[in-house]
């Protein structure tokens, strides 16, 4: 987890204002890998209870644009923010609780950006999505 300076030093370095709704949002993100709107609402509200939701939507629209936030959303589920980004990694997704897991390309230098047929465009992201069971669920079954 970043401390506060460092979080700073991205805002700052991504030519944002640093203010302490965007610190809160962005140090939630840090906090709760993953976590939906609803859940980073909560988080950032434990530090400044009179944020609005609105407040926190604008954070992590201005993040994402930024690229200090990445955006996922998986078949199924609400929006779903993370704080690992410039890289082109994938996601697990639980069937059943719906847990989701970091997972890095397979070999090579980013092979899924090299598509079959690119039928003219210039690939920069690939968004693969495993779906299983996690290792919790899997252990119920």
């Amino acid at each position: 987890m970043p401390t506060v300076d460092e979080l700073q030093g991205l805002l700052r370095a991504a030519a944002l204002r640093v203010t302490r709704p965007r610190l809160a949002v962005l140090a939630a993100v840090y906090g709760f890998p993953h976590a939906d709107t609803d859940s980073i609402i909560g988080a950032v509200r434990n530090d400044l209870p009179e944020v609005s939701h609105q407040a926190v939507y604008d954070s992590l629209h201005t993040l994402t644009a930024a690229g200090l936030v990445r955006r996922i959303q998986p078949l199924g589920s609400v929006a779903r923010y993370e704080s690992r980004v410039g890289d082109n990694h994938h996601h697990a997704v639980c069937r059943t609780c719906g847990a989701i897991a970091d997972v890095d390309c397979a070999v090579g230098h980013a092979p899924c950006l090299t598509a079959s047929e690119d039928n003219g465009f210039v690939i920069d992201e690939a968004e693969v999505i495993y779906w299983g069971q996690c290792a919790d669920c899997s252990r119920r079954t």
